[in-house]
């Protein structure tokens, strides 16, 4: 992997701690660095990042916050 390409694994800790995870990605970085888009992409759906993942969130907790205040009344 170059150097580059492991600078960005060493700025985003769950970035690096997916690579530990997933070793076998080292091998696909080593043949092509641009493939660390697609373990980017990976790493959102993983940790639900991604916008779709965050909506959701939010309305669980509106949903949450919205039964409780009913169990209250």
């Amino acid at each position: 992997m170059n150097k580059l390409t492991f600078s960005k694994f060493l700025e985003n800790e769950k970035l690096l701690n997916q690579l530990k995870d997933h070793s076998y990605w080292i091998k696909e970085l080593n043949r092509n660095p641009e493939s660390i888009n697609i373990f980017k992409k990976q790493m959102k759906i993983l940790y639900k990042e991604r916008p779709s993942d965050k909506i959701n969130s939010a309305i669980d907790n509106i949903d949450l916050i919205s039964s409780i205040v009913d169990t209250i009344n």
